[in-house]
């Protein structure tokens, strides 16, 4: 298989000059939980060049909503997302990073990418705080987003436009003060609230409560809210590359599929 019958469906979306913008693009897929469903969008959409970045094995509760199958479990995340990835484009250029992300190691990575990828699990505050510091300090875009129940939320970056300090009321610079997943996520949460479905909402105060309480309490997540946000972000990912008009930080994207589908549709008479 060449690269052109890989991508040949895309056309008439993606035109010469971005396919090629897209294919020489660097990404950092910074967690590789919803990031590996990212990361499948992103090569079957032609992206050939990537970082993927996480330190975790995978579970067999993973397989509700992410890419890998039964016999990944125990794997490496990124191994097993390395492996998927060249099974549908051999071709893919793919560094392959077992480890969390740390001040050790956020800036070399930063600088190896153009595009930061942010699905690192939110419970690592400084690691994600860290990424976001350094792709601003480098001047790289960044894109995060989240599962919302069957929908989804994501917000972009930019390094002249607001930061995610911004966005969660942390200092500007420096230390985080003490603050905790939490209480920062739980505060963002609470100011998001009423826009978002009540199920999420629910689910996640709890979840929040939970670990406040020293409850082991992952977040029920489900599938089709991770693929909403993979694809969402690898939307953005090529406007960015496109240059087309794009909802930036401190404004965020809620694509509440639950809702849409019961939503009236158009009727063909």
């Amino acid at each position: 298989m060449t690269y052109t019958q890989l991508i040949l469906r895309n056309s008439g979306y993606i035109d010469p000059a971005l396919q090629e913008r897209i294919r020489q693009t660097r990404l950092l897929v910074a967690g590789c939980g919803l990031g590996s469903m990212a990361a499948e969008i992103a090569v079957r959409t032609g992206f050939e060049r990537f970082t993927l970045v996480d330190g975790d094995e995978v579970a067999p509760h993973n397989l509700n909503r992410q890419i890998y199958v039964q016999d990944d479990i125990g794997r490496p995340k990124v191994d097993a997302l390395t492996a998927r990835l060249r099974a549908i484009n051999p071709e893919a250029r793919i560094e392959a990073h077992r480890c969390w992300l740390s001040a050790d190691n956020v800036t070399a990575l930063v600088a190896g990418c153009d595009l930061v990828i942010d699905t690192i699990d939110f419970l690592d505050l400084p690691a994600v705080v860290g990424l976001h510091d350094e792709a601003r300090r480098q001047g790289k875009d960044v894109i995060s987003a989240f599962a919302c129940g069957w929908g989804s939320v994501s917000i972009v970056f930019r390094p002249a436009g607001a930061s995610l300090r911004d966005v969660f009321g942390l200092p500007a610079a420096g230390d985080l003060d003490g603050a905790t997943y939490p209480v920062v996520f739980r505060d963002g949460l609470a100011r998001l609230a009423p826009h978002l479905p009540g199920d999420f909402v629910a689910v996640t105060a709890d979840a929040l409560q939970g670990m406040v309480e020293g409850r082991p309490c992952p977040a029920p997540q489900l599938a089709c809210g991770t693929a909403s946000a993979a694809a969402l972000m690898i939307t953005q990912a090529v406007r960015l590359l496109a240059d087309s008009p794009q909802t930036v930080a401190p404004e965020i994207i809620h694509l509440d599929v639950g809702a849409a589908a019961c939503a009236p549709g158009l009727r063909i008479r």
